[in-house]
């Protein structure tokens, strides 16, 4: 019996990197002989174990042979005579099949540590292509560490797509897969390699097709929406905001995509579509609540805060009640966030001032101050309560802000 740590932990030791977890593959042993060590069985589909001490996971060495469509499909043989270079080789990258024995001997022997080294993403085998979550976890890692695709591989992930394995991809796990590719350091690398192999297209349409898709020059110098929205993305990772403000980023233009060309780069009324959109993927995904709703409410009103400085203050109330600003001041927050994003992310305005966030701050902090209950109170009509609350507040809000 045999243990080794691999995986993720060796290539981020040996990227210099901090390591998260451990993981453990065991050689020459059987599931009997694991639990009469103490280690406690919790794998559902092939044998894993938790340390009796540290609680970390150790796996009994393993092959895998494909057997349906899908990352489920797959039968699993695991016994003592499975060496550590099968178990290696149904690994999908070659960075993440290094191994380390107990004496600290690095082995290696699909060359990850030369791809480390030269930044290069290659997957092991042809088995790579037997699970379409491969996919999507090289796209994650391109946005991770910034690295390349190894042209074979670039190839074999096009095959799938073509081949139509990419579209046995469940929805949980696409959203599992995107949502932690959004909070790596450079997102938009992810959408990118996406793009590049076609399986954007297959996973995320609404996206796709932002690409290509004209924007008026004098705002958008990059012109190119899809360029726009990667810019938006990586600007949002870069403050390290969190993942509500990063997919709302992400999703703000949609209905851009469906502008008909003969009216471009004008894009009336993108908003509503926008907020369609959004409402359509977030429920074929299945996204969280926090982040369709961020999503829905940013993508209906962004462009009204691009234009906040030129907003009337019954304008700027609309945009605080229409975004649930004075009971959900937190997720306000990040909805400026993911303004903010839109902004800076287009060439030259990285830098620029925002003036238009302390706007609404300054506009909610106003409209806040006002006593509602003092007003109800004071109300001969129940009914006119919420018109009189209303009114009080554009009235804060005008003079708080110099207003006419």
């Amino acid at each position: 019996m045999k243990v080794y740590r691999v995986g993720g932990s060796v290539r981020d030791e040996l990227l210099g990197l901090k390591v998260q977890d451990h993981d453990y593959v065991v050689v020459g042993a059987n599931p009997e002989q694991m639990v009469d060590r103490g280690f406690k069985p919790v794998g559902r589909d092939f044998p894993v174990f938790l340390h009796p001490e540290t609680k970390e996971e150790y796996a009994l060495a393993r092959t895998e042979r494909k057997t349906a469509r899908g990352y489920r499909g797959f039968q699993v043989y695991t016994a003592p005579d499975v060496t550590l270079e099968q178990d290696l080789a149904r690994r999908d990258l070659t960075i993440n099949a290094i191994a380390e024995d107990e004496a600290g001997n690095i082995i290696d022997p699909y060359g990850g540590v030369q791809d480390l080294r030269a930044g290069i993403l290659r997957h092991v085998s042809p088995a790579f292509a037997e699970d379409p979550v491969r996919v999507l976890r090289v796209a994650r890692f391109a946005a991770r560490f910034g690295f390349q695709l190894a042209p074979e591989t670039l190839r074999l992930m096009r095959n799938m797509v073509e081949t139509g394995e990419v579209d046995a991809l469940v929805p949980e796990r696409v959203w599992q897969e995107l949502s932690r590719g959004l909070m790596e350091k450079t997102p938009s690398r992810m959408f990118l390699v996406l793009r590049d192999c076609g399986a954007l297209a297959r996973i995320v349409p609404e996206v796709d097709r932002l690409f290509g898709v004209p924007q008026p020059e004098i705002h958008h110098p990059e012109i190119d929406t899809g360029v726009h929205v990667m810019m938006v993305v990586d600007y949002a990772a870069r403050r390290g905001w969190p993942l509500p403000a990063r997919f709302a980023a992400l999703t703000h233009d949609l209905g851009k995509g469906t502008t008909p060309p003969e009216e471009w780069p004008r894009h009336k009324g993108h908003e509503q579509r926008s907020v369609e959109l959004v409402q359509g993927l977030c429920e074929r995904l299945r996204v969280p609540a926090d982040c369709r709703d961020l999503a829905v409410i940013t993508a209906r009103f962004h462009g009204d805060v691009t234009k906040a400085l030129e907003l009337r203050p019954s304008t700027l109330l609309k945009v605080l009640e229409g975004t649930d600003a004075f009971r959900r001041p937190e997720r306000f927050e990040e909805f400026l966030q993911a303004c903010a994003a839109d902004f800076h992310g287009r060439t030259g305005y990285e830098a620029r001032p925002f003036p238009q966030a302390e706007r609404l701050r300054a506009a909610l902090a106003a409209a806040q101050a006002v006593d509602a209950g003092a007003i109800a109170s004071a109300a001969a009509d129940p009914s006119q309560i919420g018109a009189r609350v209303h009114e009080a507040r554009v009235h804060a809000v005008r003079d708080a802000l110099n207003l006419e």
